[in-house]
């Protein structure tokens, strides 16, 4: 198989898993405990929580571990507008979050929160002055804009959101979901000049199960989870040992390497992308290519449906993504490519290649073999 889905998950890097093999046998303590086999624990919690900080640009303090993204974009979005009611009701995020945020917020609506979704240009960009413009409202206790969307590959100007929302509402929470963003771009929490941020490590090499969110310094934020107090009273429950030293080795790997890997997958990338416009006769990009991580192409062909392509792909050893998910018998659009504005029949036909550390030449060369084949199928199939 050619495995192409690297935004989907990434294969636990060799040097990760010798990191992580000992706190799974013979260090298995754990780290709230006060002898030496929870030392020993709490050592290797507070080495990987120091690596995590640092690949963030945040202090050690500012991280705390969650078990995924997903809790950590709940954390970020429902602990800060509980914590935050006090001074208001309204939420702002994009209309091309990630569901861990969308549905996050529209769980806070049921709870008497207002929510506004800005907009997202054709090219994948959300504007900073239209988030601005949204979030201007006294009431506005939230804003969350993710700096890279996991579907597209967009990159936004997170320093750019932040600034805009402190000039009309300097009281607002500002997070970004960077689940996408570590490992493929430089992050640093403190530049960007956000309140949060969520991470997840298995997007980078790393272990799944384990993610983080920075923290600032002084941002209150409301626990969604309660029992022993730890992670400093925000995350209750036992630490993932293992997770914690994989995320904190899979996080400084990725950061040493970025800027050959970003090249590398660059050329892979656009070798496909010139292929697949030789092959596939009026294919879409979708987004910009000029603000985009390195690694990733999502397109549209059209008169096809995206759950035949993957199908056949798969059939033919190679292992990619699409922009929609099967639900209830019902194929769906990407909720991504309908915000910025594909049209539905479109939208139906995408595909998502995403390129990692384990992508080689002969696997986007074996997905140019194969396509012409897969979309001719899959056009007399629709």
């Amino acid at each position: 198989m050619r495995y192409l889905d690297h935004a989907a998950t990434t294969p636990l890097r060799a040097e990760v898993r010798d990191a992580m093999l000992p706190f799974f046998v013979e260090d298995f303590g754990n780290p709230s405990s006060v002898h030496g086999f929870g030392r020993r624990a709490r050592d290797a919690v507070e080495t990987g929580r120091e690596r995590v900080a640092l690949a963030i640009g945040a202090a050690p303090a500012e991280v705390v571990f969650t078990a995924g993204g997903t809790e950590a974009d709940n954390l970020a979005v429902k602990g800060a507008a509980h914590k935050m009611r006090g001074n208001g009701n309204h939420v702002v995020v994009s209309a091309f979050e990630h569901h861990a945020v969308l549905d996050a917020v529209h769980s806070l609506e049921t709870l008497g929160f207002e929510v506004t979704l800005v907009p997202v240009g054709h090219d994948g960009i959300v504007d900073p002055g239209s988030v601005a413009a949204a979030a201007a409202r006294s009431s506005t206790v939230l804003v969350s804009i993710m700096a890279v969307n996991n579907e597209i590959g967009t990159i936004q100007d997170v320093r750019a959101v932040a600034e805009a929302v402190r000039e009309v509402n300097p009281r607002a929470v500002v997070h970004t979901d960077a689940v996408q963003a570590l490992g493929k771009i430089p992050v640093d929490v403190h530049e960007w000049g956000v309140d949060l941020a969520s991470f997840a490590a298995h997007k980078l090499g790393g272990p799944k199960g384990i993610g983080a969110l920075f923290v600032r310094s002084g941002v209150p934020v409301e626990p969604i989870i309660h029992g022993g107090g730890q992670e400093r009273g925000v995350r209750s429950g036992t630490l993932n040992v293992p997770g914690i030293v994989g995320f904190g080795a899979a996080a400084e790997l990725a950061v040493k390497e970025i800027d050959g890997e970003r090249e590398r997958l660059r050329a892979l990338r656009d070798r496909l992308l010139e292929g697949v416009r030789e092959c596939v006769p009026g294919v879409i990009v979708n987004g910009t290519l000029d603000s985009r991580v390195a690694g990733n192409l999502n397109v549209c062909i059209p008169g096809t449906e995206g759950e035949t392509l993957l199908l056949l792909l798969d059939r033919a050893g190679i292992a990619c993504s699409s922009g929609s998910a099967c639900s209830s018998g019902a194929l769906d659009p990407s909720h991504v490519l309908l915000a910025i504005g594909t049209p539905r029949d479109l939208a139906r036909g995408s595909l998502r290649f995403s390129l990692g550390s384990t992508t080689t030449r002969d696997d986007v060369d074996a997905v140019l073999d194969a396509l012409p084949d897969v979309v001719a199928t899959a056009q007399r199939a629709a």
